[in-house]
């Protein structure tokens, strides 16, 4: 009586870890891995940005005093808010990618992203998803810290959900291409106090672009970050100084120049192999 022949053990050759095409496992664990960095160090990376927004907003309210005009019928406070938050939010998601690219850099582990079979979509989705549950969570953080201080209003959940995603996956993606781009962190925090920082500050944050001189308001619609500003507050409060569909199809676009130009630097190990 003979045996019956043992079933074969799968082999690395038998394994195929991707499905359509796409190594989910590892898009995940990455994902994982980016989350699980920014929540070890929470008291900077969530706490820091709420006690950031609400002196900002004490500023701010302090600054115009019991002077505090209407700004496009709604009271300066709820105004300024969804700015002070969407900031919070994209910061958040830039300085996520965008340090984990340069860590990885400096401390020569760039080549853990490098050499396993992934491919460039793989590791920047990973990056991206990484930066926008660090800005999701930053956001809800602060918006439940402002709107103790500030009367609350939803205008519409679709489009704050939206702005929020594509606020978000926008500064990841830019992130990475700053960690692409730059050495050093010389140069990274010179990628964001000349690029980053002034762009987000000329947004509309704090004030309507109708009250600034007609050519200006034109410079204001060529800024991406107008657009995430105006459409969250628009979810918010139903006030937008510009077209809302225009934001949304702006974002979008942006999003995707953005992800294919990141895609390409990563497969192709542009500035990031020594």
């Amino acid at each position: 009586m003979t045996n019956a022949p043992a079933s074969k053990a799968p082999t690395p050759a038998h394994f195929h870890p991707r499905i359509g095409g796409i190594h989910w496992l590892g898009i995940a664990t990455l994902t994982k891995k980016e989350v699980w960095r920014f929540a070890k160090v929470w008291n900077q990376t969530i706490l820091a940005p709420v006690i950031t927004t609400l002196l900002f907003l004490a500023v701010l309210n302090l600054a115009m005093g019991r002077r505090q005009d209407m700004v496009e019928g709604l009271a300066f406070d709820r105004f300024v808010a969804p700015g002070l938050i969407m900031m919070a939010i994209v910061q958040n998601a830039f300085a996520n990618s965008s340090s984990s690219l340069m860590l990885a850099k400096v401390q020569g582990v760039i080549i853990d992203l490098l050499m396993p079979p992934f491919k460039g979509f793989e590791v920047v989705a990973a990056m991206v998803f990484g930066g926008v549950a660090r800005g999701a969570v930053v956001g809800i953080a602060v918006a439940a810290a402002v709107y103790v201080f500030v009367e609350p209003s939803l205008h519409s959940l679709p489009l704050m959900l939206y702005y929020v995603l594509a606020s978000s996956m926008m500064l990841a993606s830019l992130g990475i291409l700053g960690g692409i781009i730059a050495q050093s962190f010389d140069q990274m925090a010179a990628l964001t106090n000349y690029i980053v920082t002034p762009l987000s500050f000329l947004s509309g944050t704090f004030y309507t672009i109708h009250r600034l001189p007609e050519f200006w308001q034109h410079i204001s619609h060529l800024n991406p970050f107008f657009y995430m500003i105006d459409g969250f507050r628009y979810a918010l409060t139903g006030h937008a100084d510009g077209n809302v569909m225009t934001g949304v199809i702006t974002l979008a676009l942006v999003n995707i120049f953005l992800i294919w130009v990141t895609q390409r630097c990563i497969s192709r190990g542009w500035r990031l192999k020594s």
